[in-house]
């Protein structure tokens, strides 16, 4: 029984480690010293642990259409700055502030999200100006998931 509960220990502990592995830091991944805004349609949100994402079809300087993959907070964080599921949804319109990945692709942590309505959410970012702060004199403002 003794043995039981050991290997019920270390396997819980391997288990709480796996989310840690797989995160990162913004500096890893993102560089603040390129910023982007993207304008574009939401395709997909996925809430998910230990990064919220979701990704936004936009039209290049080609005119191609590219789809970018933004990274959020945790949906912890999100849901303590006003955010619910349901605040972003396939086919919203959004403007989205945010660092590119270090590696050029078309992915990026995002800092600030415009919804369509002009209201201006935080996204809760991890690292860039200050973490996920909206810019001077624009106020954060809860999510509400009305469009």
């Amino acid at each position: 029984m003794t043995l039981n509960r050991g290997l019920a220990a270390v396997l819980a502990l391997a288990a709480m480690g796996v989310p840690v592995w797989a995160h990162h830091s913004f500096a890893a991944e993102y560089d603040a010293k390129q910023p982007i805004t993207i304008k574009g349609t939401v395709t997909k949100v996925e809430w998910t642990n230990p990064h919220a994402r979701f990704y936004v079809d936009s039209t290049d300087a080609a005119g191609k259409t590219v789809n970018w993959n933004f990274e959020l907070a945790s949906p912890n964080v999100l849901v303590r700055s006003g955010w619910k599921r349901n605040s972003l949804k396939e086919g919203d319109k959004v403007t989205v502030e945010g660092s590119r990945a270090k590696d050029g692709s078309m992915m990026a942590n995002a800092r600030a999200v415009t919804l369509a309505d002009g209201k201006r959410v935080f996204a809760g970012s991890s690292g860039g100006d200050g973490g996920g702060a909206p810019a001077a004199g624009a106020a954060a403002q809860p999510a509400t998931g009305k469009q």
